[in-house]
């Protein structure tokens, strides 16, 4: 029971983990378009999200899959900056398509982040000889640390919009703005390896 414990608090550090912002990036991008009244369809693209990682995770973890980890880190921060740019697209704040296309997106981008994820995961276990509750318990600390995340963007979301009054398209405008810059920093960073080549 306690490398429950280990690997979910493991997990959940991963996640918040300020070196690692990449993850949190996304998480804004994907969310800042959301106050907390949607929640029901923040439910869907956060577990559209969970999906998409938790299998490549998974199934890199296990070792059934095999992906180069330059092009993980590169394809990361694009996944910022293609949501990112995706909020430019927002009319209206009724979200009123059952299966909008951000749900998709989440669900894709997240099968790329899992593999980042499986990554810090497997330096973790080394001679572990089972990975199923490692695994597990670490996916649990990722979905937590979510979870904190998409809630402290939220608050952020309320103030800004309610107390501050900041118009709502210029506040999710001007936050996809700073995600698509420190993205496209990111990418500019790791496709150096590729060009050196």
């Amino acid at each position: 029971m306690n490398d429950v414990f280990i690997f979910a608090h493991l997990g959940f550090r991963h996640i918040i983990d300020l070196n690692g912002s990449d993850h949190m990036l996304f998480i804004l991008a994907l969310v800042i378009r959301y106050l907390g009244s949607d929640w029901k369809k923040i439910l869907i693209l956060v577990t559209a999200f969970t999906i998409g990682h938790s299998i490549t995770l998974a199934l890199s973890t296990l070792n059934w899959i095999y992906f180069p980890m330059p092009l993980i880190e590169l394809l990361i921060p694009l996944t910022i900056l293609l949501t990112g740019i995706s909020n430019f697209m927002v009319k209206d704040f009724s979200f009123s398509s059952k299966y909008h296309i951000i749900y998709y997106l989440a669900l894709f981008f997240g099968l790329i982040h899992g593999l980042g994820f499986s990554n810090y995961l497997k330096s973790l276990l080394g001679k572990e000889e089972s990975i199923l509750l490692p695994l597990f318990s670490f996916n649990i600390g990722l979905e937590l640390g979510q979870l904190l995340i998409v809630g402290c963007i939220l608050v952020f979301s309320f103030i800004f919009i309610n107390y501050l009054k900041i118009n709502r398209k210029s506040y999710i405008r001007i936050g996809s703005i700073i995600t698509i810059a420190l993205s496209m920093i990111m990418i500019i960073d790791r496709i150096k390896p590729f060009l050196n080549k």
